[in-house]
């Protein structure tokens, strides 16, 4: 079977990337061929680069955005390459893509399109009026439309009125594997934690809306009997304002670090020997840095928002609403309880394994393709579809501890 990834560029924030290229690494397990069009130019991205040395097919139309060239190229590019259905990813792809798929003499090529992000409610007018024309062309175009969170399903289905052709398949991840304690003691030693002390880690990019504000002002709260050492990790428009704001507190100071985090490096090692993942994301759809850490075994301190609870369980970490003073008291109970830590580690590694582990994504979706080319009606369903719970989990603090 073969399958075009159709994407704007390699670049855009919260689209597709490193997933992309794990999806293309595991599906020779699944029969699936995929070739990717790039409707801008990717230069020498690693992206392309790790693609083509996976043996996919890139092709790079070098095209600015809505040039009107794109739908003719893009449709004889799928002609050339022969390929069965289009998987498009972003609303730049999905236009170019649906329309693409109709050019020809024959029968329109089925076509599956991927979300990335949860909507909110739009705030004006125009908003509203892109909103609908999105949603109508998708639900004439898509066969099926992917939803990678439960919640973006639902919140998908309040503005569309249906979720009729709408399946949930999260993105996964290549496994990375853990870490040997050799490797672990090496990573901490490097760092300057002690045997007993307790290293945190944070990925999550700097920028407006990712927390990390909420996060230094827990850290600050964390009494100085726990001897914790956290590591940000990345870069963003914001890092230049929380050094300023780490160097001018005499106790963050001695707490963050800043590490650098090159494009592509997953940041593994500095991860997995982490006793404690923290995230404080205000919204996120399904973020790849949590599914990262759930994979090396580490457990979870998290914000309760977007489909962030589908990864982190009862059983691999703790839900904590947007305050400092919870997401403090989260970080010591983790710190203070190593027990605990242990069992959401193994929990944190097992939810990974069974939801998110790229060879299982890889047939799943595979199963999505499956179902359009034998063209299966799409049904509406009552509840939420796939592997993944019904209604968002409490946190820890809504419940008997």
């Amino acid at each position: 079977m073969k399958v075009a990834h159709l994407v704007t560029s390699f670049i855009e924030d919260g689209g597709p990337g490193d997933e992309l290229v794990d999806l293309a690494a595991a599906s020779d397990s699944t029969g699936v061929e995929p070739v990717v069009v790039v409707l801008g130019s990717s230069g020498d991205r690693w992206e392309v680069m790790r693609l083509r040395g996976l043996g996919v097919p890139v092709v790079e139309l070098g095209l600015a955005p809505w040039d009107p060239r794109a739908v003719r190229r893009t449709a004889r590019v799928l002609r050339e390459h022969g390929v069965e259905l289009v998987h498009t990813h972003r609303r730049h792809a999905d236009v170019v893509g649906g329309l693409a798929t109709r050019l020809g003499r024959g029968p329109a090529l089925p076509l599956v399109s991927t979300l990335y992000k949860i909507e909110n409610l739009p705030t004006n007018p125009a908003e509203r009026l892109r909103r609908t024309a999105t949603i109508l062309m998708r639900r004439r175009m898509a066969a099926r439309t992917v939803a990678i969170s439960h919640l973006q399903r639902e919140r998908y289905r309040r503005f569309s009125g249906t979720d009729r052709g709408l399946v949930i398949v999260p993105n996964g991840l290549a496994d990375p594997g853990l870490l040997s304690a050799d490797e672990r003691a090496r990573v901490r030693r490097t760092r300057g934690v002690a045997d007993d002390g307790i290293l945190a880690v944070s990925a999550a990019p700097m920028r407006r809306g990712q927390g990390q504000d909420l996060l230094l002002d827990a850290v600050a709260a964390v009494p100085p009997s726990i001897p914790l050492t956290v590591v940000l990790l990345g870069d963003g428009p914001l890092r230049p304002w929380l050094v300023s704001r780490v160097e001018s507190d005499e106790v963050l100071a001695s707490r963050v670090h800043f590490e650098p985090r090159p494009p592509h490096d997953p940041a593994r090692e500095v991860i997995g020997a982490a006793d404690m993942f923290l995230h404080t994301s205000r919204s996120a759809a399904l973020p790849t840095e949590l599914i990262r850490a759930l994979a090396l075994g580490v457990p979870t301190v998290a914000s309760h928002v977007g489909g962030i609870p589908e990864i982190v369980t009862r059983g691999t970490g703790l839900l904590v609403p947007l305050d400092a003073d919870p997401i403090a008291d989260a970080v010591v109970r983790l710190a203070s309880d190593p027990t605990l830590r242990a069992r959401l580690a193994k929990g944190a590694r097992g939810h990974f394994l069974a939801n998110f582990e790229a060879r299982g994504w890889a047939m799943r979706l595979r199963g999505v393709y499956d179902e359009v080319l034998a063209r299966v009606p799409p049904e509406p369903v009552s509840r939420p579809v796939g592997s993944g719970p019904a209604t968002l989990p409490p946190t820890f603090f809504d419940t008997p501890r």
